[in-house]
């Protein structure tokens, strides 16, 4: 029987951030301050994330100060992320529902910097592509090169990145290759020709349609072959570029200072985007009710395409877009199915049993993680055994591993398992919720703290000679 339709909802972020840290609060970028957001996936790109030299080799060992405050934001909600990758400045983040995790398999990261001539990444691009239930997506943030005249700099660009940005693995090489490509970014696109007095008067009336023709994107989209069949819903939202900070307010450098004038005035534009391909379709062939055959196994409709303008960390706004794409999966059940073997307490060693299913490609570097049930990231175990070294049985329908007791938790509580596959770089499979019991040592070892607190309240109420 034909797998069903399911709907699968997409949050993109985009946000030059001006090495701004986070806000206090994310919710209405996120859309969680609505009734019902039911989002199966966010994606997040930054743009301009602080890459001071020791800012950015810190943030080589450990997680930057944004990917710490999304994850405690989202990991709550039932979110984990999946996927992150960073080249300087540029920072890209993928969430994604615990109950979709096992269907999202073959993650690979990959980076190209533009910056002087691909020698710096303060400019180029960072991806993400993976299977989601069959189905390849790549995501990709960029930041084009700055300033009016530099639209061919950024086509160019672009258009490299397009062609030489590989990833590993067999099955997808190129970027678009990929079933679904969703493009966005600081992409520095801007309004040619008009004036900034009559820009700001089309922004000040509502009047975004009659800028449109002049945004150098919308032109070169008409013009270039290798934009043929990206999309973009209607910039019916104001320019999110360039604003006085904490403000809502377009850029005020003209006005005098003490000590002269304080820089260029910035026109207005709409420099922050988001557009999406669907493989082998042209844009005609995509707004067609119709479509092709690829069309009636993947379909992507925009819910959302608008900017935030509450947020003010920097001089650019966030800009949001919310997909629903619909497809057949292609994969109906895990990869892996594993779970753990009778009860479990932080006393004996414990065994874990799982399958895998036939055409499944193990590897001798695969581990199953032990983590607790909220857990923020692939990294965020709390330890974990190697399939083949720590394996105790083995048959065509089932294999078994352990865990030592001195790798689990004294304190016990509510975990889950995980198969991480080396080759797919995913994790494939995780097992229901269970209970570990605490161990005997600790309750040995609280049963003797009490002991010595006792003894110190009597020592404080008799004194301390006694």
């Amino acid at each position: 029987m034909a797998p069903k339709t399911q709907q699968f909802r997409l949050h993109l972020v985009t946000w030059n951030i001006g090495t701004a840290p986070p806000p206090q609060d994310v919710s209405s970028l996120l859309l969680l301050d609505t009734a019902c957001p039911d989002i199966d996936m966010y994606i997040i790109g930054l743009q301009e994330v602080n890459a001071k030299v020791l800012n950015f080799l810190s943030d080589l060992a450990f997680d930057d100060p944004w990917s710490l405050f999304l994850m405690d934001f989202l990991a709550p909600l039932g979110y984990v992320k999946i996927s992150s990758i960073r080249m300087q400045g540029l920072l890209l983040l993928i969430f994604v529902k615990h109950k979709h995790i096992p269907f999202i398999q073959d993650i690979r990261t990959n980076y190209m910097r533009t910056g002087l001539y691909g020698y710096w990444g303060n400019k180029g691009g960072v991806a993400v592509r993976m299977s989601v239930y069959g189905h390849m997506f790549c995501f990709m943030n960029c930041h084009l090169p700055a300033h009016m005249e530099n639209a061919n700099q950024r086509l160019d660009d672009f258009e490299r990145m397009l062609e030489a940005q590989q990833f590993d693995g067999e099955s997808v090489g190129s970027v678009l290759d990929h079933d679904l490509v969703f493009w966005f970014g600081d992409l520095n696109f801007r309004i040619s020709d008009f004036g900034i007095h009559f820009i700001r008067e089309m922004i000040n009336s509502n009047r975004y349609h009659l800028l449109w023709e002049k945004d150098q994107l919308n032109i070169a989209k008409k013009k270039e072959t290798f934009l043929q069949g990206f999309l973009e819903g209607p910039l019916k939202f104001k320019p999110t570029y360039k604003f006085d900070l904490n403000s809502d307010v377009y850029d005020t450098r003209w006005k005098k200072s003490l000590i002269g004038f304080n820089g260029k005035k910035r026109k207005p534009a709409w420099t922050d985007r988001i557009l999406w391909k669907l493989k082998n379709t042209s844009e005609s062939e995509q707004e067609d009710s119709v479509g092709s055959e690829f069309e009636k196994i993947l379909k992507v409709n925009l819910e959302k395409y608008t900017s935030n303008m509450s947020y003010g960390i920097s001089d650019h706004k966030p800009v949001i877009g919310t997909f629903t794409v619909q497809m057949k999966p292609l994969i109906l059940t895990p990869s892996v199915l594993l779970k753990p073997e009778g009860e479990w307490n932080a006393d004996h060693d414990s065994l874990i049993s799982y399958s895998v299913s036939d055409d499944f490609p193990s590897s001798t570097w695969d581990w199953i993680g032990l983590y607790r049930v909220g857990f923020r990231h692939t990294n965020d175990y709390v330890t974990y055994a190697w399939v083949k070294d720590d394996e105790i049985s083995f048959s065509k329908d089932c294999s078994q591993v352990y865990i030592s007791a001195d790798e689990i938790p004294l304190n016990g509580g509510e975990f889950l398992l995980c198969y991480f596959c080396h080759n797919l770089q995913c994790l494939a499979g995780i097992s229901e919720p269970f209970q570990i019991r605490p161990g005997r040592i600790l309750e040995v070892k609280e049963g003797a703290q009490g002991i010595v607190d006792d003894l110190t309240k009597t020592e404080s109420f008799m004194g301390p000679g006694f």
